[in-house]
């Protein structure tokens, strides 16, 4: 697909890590007709709101990259919220970019929309194969839907109107405008919060959750940044060529995982912690790995760039200047 750089792009989200990074990713390319709301200006839940935004600001594309989103704290302490919120957003969005004559929209989901014991690597087509996980089954059931709602549109409404709508589930990520919040965050800003407290509160061990054994694969946000609009700028036949109506959407993945203690150690690096590291082998580990297969994502000829320890220092040179 070619670039068209006065085209208006909606980035529903950009205060978010992943649509801040979309946002990078544009304007470097060259885009400048780029359009975004703060949830003070407008509410993705109201449908009416949303309505009237579409109708007056009528984008050629959509990166829906708005969701409510946390940690296994946040999603269980807040179920009702979780899945109510998501599927209100994706709802009015899809919709209502439909209606206005958005040809192009991409959403973006998550990996643990796969079942909780997934073969490894999870690729595309284990997807309703079996039992979610349950801690975050409310925001994976809204994301699964985000699929299904794109997918039906584009099955509905692909000849008659063009409609060419697109999904890609991303891994862990992390980088910068990640959430360091010392209850509702991810697992690598929650592990750079703490080594860089124990660095300057000269605490002589950090104590990890769980053996350390568990493996989880992490991307760094701007390569998330880049495979998004990558994907959306596929030609249709190339991404039909790599996806089937009834499961069209694209695993991103950095396409190799590492266990918690492996995570652990490089964070100490990264932020300047040399004091010990011990695990509680009495608390939970969770599951024994998550790690996606990017083949197909792969084939069409994307890969990630930014390696760990680089992505890392990135990120932690982020949460100091916040």
């Amino acid at each position: 697909m070619s670039k068209d750089l006065n085209q208006k792009i909606y980035v529903a989200g950009h205060r978010g890590m992943v649509g801040s990074a979309i946002v990078r990713n544009l304007e470097t390319q060259g885009y400048q007709n780029i359009v975004f709301r703060t949830h003070a200006q407008l509410d993705l839940t109201n449908q009416a709101a949303v309505a009237d935004f579409f109708a007056s600001e009528k984008p050629d594309q959509v990166y829906l990259a708005a969701a409510k989103v946390g940690g296994i704290h946040a999603n269980n302490t807040f179920p009702a919220e979780f899945i109510y919120d998501n599927l209100m957003v994706q709802n009015n969005v899809i919709h209502q970019a439909f209606l206005n004559g958005v040809k192009k929209l991409l959403f973006l989901g998550s990996s643990c929309i796969y079942p909780k014991l997934a073969p490894q690597p999870m690729s595309e087509d284990a997807l309703l194969t079996g039992k979610l996980e349950p801690t975050n089954e409310p925001y994976a059931v809204a994301k699964i839907a985000g699929i299904k709602m794109c997918e039906s549109y584009n099955r509905q409404y692909g000849q008659s109107h063009g409609v060419d709508y697109r999904s890609v589930m991303p891994t862990n990520l992390y980088g910068p405008g990640d959430n360091y919040h010392p209850e509702n965050s991810h697992v690598i800003p929650a592990l750079i919060r703490r080594f860089h407290e124990a660095k300057v509160s000269n605490a002589p061990e950090v104590v990890i959750w769980g053996t350390g054994t568990p493996k989880r694969e992490f991307l760094y946000v701007d390569d998330m940044a880049a495979a998004s609009v990558f994907v959306m700028q596929l030609d249709k036949h190339t991404y039909d060529s790599q996806t089937e109506p009834m499961q069209s959407h694209i695993n991103v993945g950095y396409g190799s995982d590492v266990t918690i203690a492996e995570l652990a150690n490089a964070v100490a690096k990264a932020t300047g912690y040399q004091g010990k590291i011990g695990f509680d082998s009495s608390k939970p580990d969770g599951t024994p790995r998550k790690w996606m297969d990017s083949g197909r994502l792969n084939r069409l000829g994307w890969q990630a760039k930014v390696d760990l320890p680089i992505g890392l220092k990135q990120a932690y040179a982020d949460m100091l200047a916040k």
